[in-house]
C-alpha cells in the first residue's frame, strides 16, 4: 500500500517523525518534492538529527529511500548527509536516485542569494538555497537531468545553453562574476561519479514493488499552504506541497495512494513572510510558546530562524486536510500547550465585516481578523501518556473540538519529542 505523509499548513508540523515512526513498518520510504531548503528534526535511539534532504526513513535497516524525480538534488548535500549519519553511528542507508530528477548547481544558490539581495526590503523571505531558481530553471527546459550526466554531448550541449543565458543575468543584472563552462563541466563530473552507484530508474522499481505488495510512504516537505498554486502565493515554495504531486513526484500511478496521513500542529507556526491569521502579536506570549514549542523551541531547523508563533487555526487547517484529500489526521507538539489556562482557537476569518470559515485567496487573506473561541486548558503535563483516555479531560475536548472542525479523524497524537511519544487513537 501507498501512503503519504503531508503537512496540514505552513510546514513544520512533524512529519519527520510521523515518517520516522511510520517507517518501522514501511519497506520504501521516498523524498517527493522539494530540496534541502527545509529540514525535518527527528529525534529516536540514535540521538537528534536534523535531516534536509534524506528520507525520514534512513533510521532504518529494512528501507529503501528513495530520492525521486521531483526532488531539488543537491548531490554533495545528499553525500554530507549520508556521511553525517554514518559518523554518528546510523548504518549507512540504502538509496536510490531517480535518473529523472534534476540537479540543483551552486549557480542556483547563488542566483538565489543575488535575488534576495537585489529585492532587498521586498524579499520572499527565501532560504537561500537555490530552489526557486532550480525549479525556474526546469520549467524553463535548462535544468539537468542526473539521466543528462552520463552524456557528454548532451551535457556540453546544455551547459552552454546554461552559460548564455545565466552570465547576461550575471553581467548586468547582478554585476556578478560570470560562470565559465569548462568548470562547470568539471563539477558535473564531479556530480557524475558521486550519483552513479545510486542512479536507476525509480518509476519502474516502485511498479515492481507495488506489484510485489510493499509498503510505500511518500514524505511530502513543507504543507499546504506553501503550495505554488493552493497556498498564499507568492509566500509559497516552488514545488507542489500536496500529497496529489507525489504521485508525479515518484512516478507512480495516482489511483495508488490509498492513505493520506495529515500531519497538523496543536498550535501554529510558521517560518518567513506571508500572511497568518492566527498570529500571536505579542511578542513575550509568542516567546513564551516558542521557547516550550517542539524538543529543543520554535527555530527552523535549517535556518535556525525562530518561526512566528500562533493558535491553533482551524480555517486554515481544515482547508490543507481537505486540498490534501486526508483520511486521517496526526496532531502533534499537544504536549507544549499543558502550561495555558485557557488556549484560544481561531474558528473563522472576519473579513469586511463577514465571518468567512473558507479558506480565502491570498488578497483577501491580507484582510482576514481573527475570530477565536477559547477553550479550557489542563494545565499539567501530558508526556510519558500513552493511552488516550489517561489524558485529563480538558485535553480530550480540546482535541476532540480540533476534530470536528477539521472533519478528518484524528488517530495518532504526538505528545513529547521521541518516536515512542505517540498516543493511537482507537476509532
Amino acid at each position: 500500500m501507498v501512503t503519504a505523509i503531508v503537512g496540514a499548513s505552513w510546514g513544520d508540523e512533524g512529519k519527520g517523525k510521523t515518517t520516522d515512526m511510520l517507517g518501522k513498518e514501511s519497506d520504501i520510504i521516498i523524498r517527493f518534492q522539494g530540496g534541502s531548503n527545509a529540514g525535518h528534526t527527528i529525534i529516536n535511539d540514535y540521538g537528534k538529527f536534523a535531516l534536509h534532504l534524506l528520507p525520514s526513513g534512513v533510521f532504518y535497516e529494512h528501507t529503501t529511500n528513495i530520492i525521486g524525480n521531483g526532488v531539488a538534488l543537491n548531490i554533495p548535500y545528499l553525500f554530507r548527509e549520508i556521511n553525517e549519519l554514518v559518523e554518528r553511528g546510523v548504518p549507512k542507508p540504502k538509496i536510490l536516485v531517480s535518473d529523472r530528477a534534476q540537479i540543483l548547481m551552486p549557480y542556483h544558490i547563488a542566483f538565489d542569494e543575488y535575488e534576495e539581495e537585489r529585492l532587498g526590503k521586498e524579499s520572499f523571505g527565501s532560504t537561500k538555497s537555490g530552489i526557486a531558481p532550480f525549479y525556474s530553471d526546469k520549467y524553463a527546459k535548462i535544468g539537468i537531468q542526473v539521466s543528462e550526466l552520463f552524456d557528454d554531448e548532451v551535457l556540453k550541449a546544455k551547459v552552454k545553453r546554461v552559460c548564455d543565458q545565466k552570465n547576461v543575468l550575471l553581467k548586468h543584472l547582478y554585476h556578478k562574476p560570470e560562470l565559465d563552462a569548462g568548470e562547470l563541466i568539471n563539477t558535473l563530473h564531479e556530480y557524475r561519479d558521486m550519483v552513479e552507484p545510486y542512479a536507476c530508474d525509480v518509476s519502474a522499481y516502485l511498479r515492481k514493488a507495488i506489484k510485489e505488495g510493499k509498503n510505500i510512504l511518500l514524505e511530502g516537505q513543507l504543507g499546504s499552504l506553501k503550495d505554488p498554486d493552493h497556498g498564499i502565493y507568492p509566500m509559497v515554495t516552488s514545488s507542489s506541497t500536496l500529497a496529489a504531486y507525489g504521485a508525479i513526484g515518484a512516478g507512480i500511478p495516482p489511483y495508488e495512494i490509498k492513505r493520506i496521513v495529515t500531519v497538523a500542529k496543536a498550535y501554529s507556526s510558521a517560518v518567513g513572510a506571508g500572511e497568518f491569521v492566527s498570529e500571536i502579536l505579542d511578542e513575550e506570549e509568542a516567546e513564551e510558546l516558542r521557547k516550550r514549542g517542539g524538543d529543543s523551541g520554535e527555530y527552523g531547523a535549517t535556518t535556525g530562524r525562530p518561526r512566528r508563533m500562533g493558535w491553533f487555526d482551524a480555517v486554515a487547517n481544515r482547508y490543507g486536510c481537505q486540498i490534501q484529500g486526508a483520511t486521517e489526521v496526526v496532531l502533534t507538539v499537544l504536549d507544549c500547550l499543558g502550561y495555558l489556562k485557557e488556549i484560544p482557537v481561531c474558528v473563522g476569518y472576519e473579513i469586511d465585516g463577514e465571518v468567512v470559515k473558507d479558506f480565502p485567496v491570498t488578497a483577501k487573506l491580507a484582510k482576514a481578523k481573527p475570530v477565536y473561541e477559547v477553550l479550557p486548558g489542563w494545565e499539567c503535563d501530558i508526556m510519558g501518556i500513552r493511552e488516550y483516555d489517561e489524558l485529563p479531560e480538558n485535553c480530550r475536548k480540546y482535541i476532540e473540538f480540533i476534530e470536528r472542525e477539521l472533519g478528518v479523524p484524528i488517530t495518532m497524537v504526538s505528545n513529547g519529542p521521541k518516536r515512542s511519544d505517540i498516543i493511537i487513537r482507537n476509532k
